[in-house]
């Protein structure tokens, strides 16, 4: 579906009335946020995104999503991950869930990356992200999220409408589990896949940081080595967890592309063997979590009826012959 099409879905009248006041809120921002706006990027789909050029000559995007907590909660999380491996938010305007970002160089997703390229940049990332919640916001839990379960029974009185009973039940069961052996919760990024990391190189954002923050050339020559390819994460979840979970989003993705790979089982189990080795997680919980979230993300898209849900039980499936 397209931006407008979502937007109607989700949020109906009170939606078009939002879409009628979009261009007159975008030029409210660019006035106060001294912007100039282009045309948005192609592909939206439940927010508006355009690039912006700053009055100091700097790139920007704006982003701008019908005015919902969720929102709200991504950029109470930007501030919070304020530095490494994250996007920097720049202006924001929580009550109409607007913000301004960097503009990420050349921003490029993980999807026509090699794959064991692009895990071993999500894996440096993550720890990145993972810092003590000082309780400046009220995020939202994995517990919370566990409540997606509850729904769908409700929804369907007490079944589980399309999804396979087997699955989402053992899937509840094993969330639950590990929710209660979890470790002590950090803030997580909550959906960290292919399509929510960029690509730069660290000479690039050094050079945007040194725009911004006015550093003389001598201090910025002094700071001059080869260029390393980094990536920024990008539309942060915001949710408390165990650092583990984080891991689930990017195991399941990108889809439908996984799933049409000649062997799907076998990259997925590279992939936890690379998380196993590198971040020192236990096998079972990575590998749990993976199953578990992939039935959850699979009652959500059914949740929000939006396509994806099948696929995503398949995804489940794979899971359970994953060693």
């Amino acid at each position: 579906m397209s931006f407008r099409q979502t937007t109607l879905a989700l949020y109906g009248d009170a939606g078009r009335t939002w879409l009628n006041a979009l261009p007159s809120l975008l030029t409210r921002y660019a006035q106060e946020w001294d912007l100039t706006l282009e045309a948005p990027f192609e592909n939206l789909s439940y927010n508006y995104a355009a690039p912006a050029r700053r009055a100091d000559g700097s790139d920007a995007v704006i982003k701008v999503g019908f005015p919902n907590d969720e929102l709200r909660t991504e950029i109470a999380a930007l501030r919070h991950f304020d530095g490494p491996g994250m996007v920097r938010l720049l202006e924001a305007d929580e009550g109409n869930c607007a913000m301004l970002l960097e503009r990420i160089f050349p921003g490029e997703t993980l999807w026509d990356v090699d794959d064991e390229q692009a895990t071993a940049l999500l894996l440096n990332v993550m720890p990145q992200l993972w810092k003590p919640y000082l309780g400046e916001y009220p995020f939202p839990s994995t517990v919370d999220w566990a409540r997606g379960f509850a729904r769908l029974r409700k929804r369907y009185g007490d079944g589980t409408g399309s999804l396979d009973r087997y699955l989402v039940e053992k899937a509840e069961n094993l969330f639950f589990d590990l929710l209660a052996s979890s470790e002590e919760p950090v803030l997580l990024h909550g959906d960290l896949h292919h399509d929510n990391v960029l690509s730069t190189y660290d000479s690039a954002r050094r050079a945007t940081t040194r725009r911004s923050s006015l550093i003389t050339e001598k201090t910025a020559s002094s700071q001059k080595h080869a260029p390393r390819r980094i990536v920024l994460a990008i539309d942060p979840k915001g949710v408390l967890g165990e650092p583990c979970y984080d891991v689930g989003a990017f195991l399941r993705n990108p889809l439908p592309a996984l799933l049409q790979k000649e062997n799907p089982r076998g990259l997925m189990q590279r992939r936890v063997d690379m998380i196993v080795e590198r971040l020192g997680f236990d096998r079972q919980r990575v590998v749990g979590w993976g199953f578990a979230q992939a039935v959850l993300s699979a009652i959500w898209c059914d949740e929000d009826g939006v396509d994806g849900a099948q696929r995503t039980m398949k995804v489940a499936e794979i899971f359970q012959s994953i060693q």
